[in-house]
């Protein structure tokens, strides 16, 4: 059985108040994951989601189908993008520290990437967007500090 990972980000300014929301799902267990951050970007918050999501995971090995509205994050892992950047130290690329994070976190797995339009009436999109909008939209002294986050 597969499991299946949904996510989306937001941010209220890009760079700005933001969030993710996260859902997993196999057979019939389902979590939801979200966080809200003072000031970070939506690319940010989009590929945090899918690392937050794969690190709630107990066991490796596991087939897994991560949909989401990010071309950012599903091109640069289908496209093969990512793994030229590694090459590369990844100089001169923005989010380094989390798509270190995020590889190490794949290489645990067998992982499709999905990627679906945004705001599309899609079920499980349309949670997480609204778990990453509610957690952007919370009091900023409630919200968390993106120590990676550089402008």
């Amino acid at each position: 059985m597969k499991v299946k990972i949904y996510s989306d980000g937001s941010s209220r300014k890009n760079p700005g108040v933001s969030g993710y929301g996260t859902i997993l799902v196999y057979g019939s267990h389902r979590k939801e994951i979200s966080e809200g951050f003072k000031l970070s970007t939506n690319n940010r918050m989009e590929l945090l989601g899918v690392i937050s999501g794969l690190q709630a995971l107990k066991k490796e090995n596991l087939e897994i189908e991560i949909t989401t509205d990010s071309k950012y994050v599903v091109d640069s892992v289908n496209k093969g993008w990512l793994f030229n950047w590694e090459k590369q130290n990844f100089k001169d690329r923005k989010n380094a520290d989390l798509w270190i994070k995020f590889l190490q976190e794949y290489r645990k797995h067998d992982i499709k990437m999905i990627w679906i339009k945004g705001h599309n009436n899609h079920t499980e999109n349309e949670r997480c967007d609204v778990l990453a909008t509610t957690e952007s939209g919370k009091n900023i002294s409630l919200l968390k500090v993106d120590e990676g986050y550089q402008l």
